[in-house]
């Protein structure tokens, strides 16, 4: 399934622009909704940026990427836990867009009762190759402090690209597999969308979750979706089982037709229960009644 996400990650104003200690900038200062607009209705700093979805397919394996402590790793390497996996595409110095997504989606993950590295994990891959494992390690240590649960270090992984000509590539290609849509801006900033990936534990791309506000109780519902029933309470399962993703509204909406799965089969239990319990009293009663001569 792929799902072109252009005018979406125009809503979002995905444009991550810089400005120098300075104030200084290589683009024209806008004021809001002065921003020239071609002939599509979208700004020349989002042409090319949008979100491809490759729900179903896999993420790269066995590419290279280092860790915030300075070692080489790699998306399967870390999935090999067996938890899903909540992957975002940004990048460090970002001084907008991707500090803000991460800020929001930390601080909503941080309102739901399944934690990191126990249910699930959250890897941030900076898409800017020339960033390394010290600022990565920075920004992780900020997360941390702001998720706050013991145990959050093993699941939350912040990586950079190995610094050799073929491992700053390696970002690119995870951002095509998965459809994130992103360029260079000549400011040395990067245009990009909004938007968490849920990745099952084989490493399957299960669900897209978009925007800079995230509710803790949707993103509780894609990640056990993407725990293929190995995490969350069966009622979770059950609620999962009632809802279905919604494009729409970038939500999870209630299905009519499982409502009326659960309400035929209880209904039918019911009427089962009723059925059995009469004709147990029926018997009941003719072994209680007197012969007749």
């Amino acid at each position: 399934m792929r799902i072109g996400r252009t005018q979406f990650a125009a809503l979002f104003g995905a444009i991550s622009l810089s400005a120098s200690a300075a104030g200084q900038s290589s683009i024209a200062p806008y004021a809001p909704g002065d921003r020239p607009i071609d002939a599509d209705g979208i700004a020349a700093e989002m042409e090319g940026v949008d979100i491809t979805e490759h729900l179903g397919d896999r993420v790269p394996l066995d590419l290279v990427l280092i860790d915030d402590s300075g070692e080489p790793t790699t998306l399967g390497k870390l999935l090999e836990a067996g938890r899903p996996m909540m992957l975002h595409l940004g990048y460090y110095k970002c001084p907008m867009l991707c500090t803000l997504v991460l800020n929001e989606g930390v601080r909503s993950l941080a309102k739901m009762d399944l934690s990191l590295g126990k249910d699930f994990d959250l890897v941030s891959v900076s898409i800017n190759p020339k960033e390394r494992h010290e600022l990565a390690h920075a920004k992780k240590q900020g997360y941390l402090a702001e998720y706050d649960r013991a145990g959050s270090e093993k699941g939350m992984r912040f990586l950079t690209a190995a610094a050799t000509p073929e491992g700053e590539t390696v970002p690119a290609a995870i951002a095509a597999a998965t459809g994130f849509g992103y360029k260079l801006l000549d400011s040395g900033e990067y245009s990009h969308a909004a938007v968490f990936m849920m990745i099952a534990p084989d490493g399957r791309i299960v669900r897209y979750l978009y925007g800079v506000k995230f509710d803790p109780t949707t993103m509780r519902m894609a990640v056990v979706e993407a725990g293929e029933g190995k995490i969350g309470t069966p009622l979770d399962r059950f609620i999962l089982w009632c809802h279905q993703w919604d494009p729409a509204s970038k939500g999870y909406s209630l299905l009519a037709f499982r409502i009326m799965q659960v309400g035929g089969a209880i209904t039918v239990v019911v009427m089962s229960v009723g059925l059995a319990w009469m004709f147990i009293r029926s018997a009941r009663q003719a072994r209680l009644a007197p012969h007749a001569a």
